[in-house]
């Protein structure tokens, strides 16, 4: 299927690892030019040399800390310069500890906004303007389950994903006459770095493999989800194809949420 994103101009943040960088890849493949920042240096140089190995158009990294409103426009600022527009956005990364509602003080709760909501929101709200002077645009927020599905060991990602919920939702009506959509991805355990660190401290035995499939099981396909298969969607919401999509939030769980409360490996996480 042609998606329509050669040439187009695509920024993401959080694009050094995990889906974050499974959507770059993609993008990148399919000849946008792609543009991605984080906070390791080590890391994102590592992720630019793999992007670039798939690219049909620029790869861009930049080191920048999305929790700073400043870095953050400068960065915006430097892709427009780099490549004359901006397109698309996809805003991934950031993920508040796990964990029950009360085990949390009121200060966690302040953390897990300031760390996850506000700078999706800030990301989101500097990039705009770019993308209605286009004319064209796609937001593409990169949450959790717990924006769709509650999750009792996974409060604070809970709160702050229902929250980035309502905002897209809110900024979807407001945008969508200027040819801008703006949608959720909510992929559930996915097989990224951060997910075999969850499974390597819960592995008493060393045997990380097993907590993984382990995890799976409580899927309706019986196994976690690959990163390039959430890339492979979100690919698709951001593309000219998606055009009439908008304000949605896109549950990918395996059909994890058709099983029931049966599902135990919710302490988990899925970025």
């Amino acid at each position: 299927m042609e998606l329509g994103l050669r040439n187009k101009v695509a920024l993401v943040a959080g694009g050094s690892s995990g889906i974050g960088l499974a959507i770059a890849r993609e993008l990148a493949a399919e000849g946008a030019h792609v543009a991605i920042g984080a906070r390791d240096p080590g890391r994102l140089a590592a992720a630019e040399r793999d992007i670039k190995e798939v690219a049909r158009a620029g790869v861009h990294a930049t080191s920048v800390d999305i929790t700073d409103s400043t870095a953050t426009r400068r960065w915006i600022d430097e892709v427009v310069a780099e490549f004359g527009a901006l397109h698309v956005v996809v805003v991934s990364g950031g993920t508040p500890p796990t964990g029950n509602a009360a085990d949390f003080a009121v200060t966690d709760y302040r953390a897990a906004v300031d760390g996850v909501l506000i700078p999706a929101v800030d990301v989101a709200l500097s990039a705009l303007p770019q993308l209605r002077s286009a004319g064209w645009g796609r937001l593409l927020f990169v949450a959790s389950e717990t924006a769709s599905v509650p999750s009792s060991g996974l409060a604070l990602s809970g709160v702050t994903r229902a929250a980035i919920v309502r905002f897209a939702q809110s900024l979807a009506a407001e945008v969508g006459k200027d040819g801008v959509t703006v949608n959720v991805l909510a992929p559930s355990a996915t097989h990224t770095p951060l997910l075999e660190r969850v499974a390597a401290q819960r592995a008493t035995d060393g045997r990380i493999d097993d907590q993984l499939t382990a995890m799976g099981k409580h899927t309706a396909v019986g196994r976690i989800a690959r990163p390039d298969e959430l890339a492979a969607v979100a690919a698709f919401l951001v593309s000219t194809r998606a055009s009439y999509i908008t304000g949605t939030v896109q549950l990918v769980d395996g059909g994890a949420s058709v099983l029931g409360p049966t599902w135990s490996h919710r302490a988990t996480t899925s970025e």
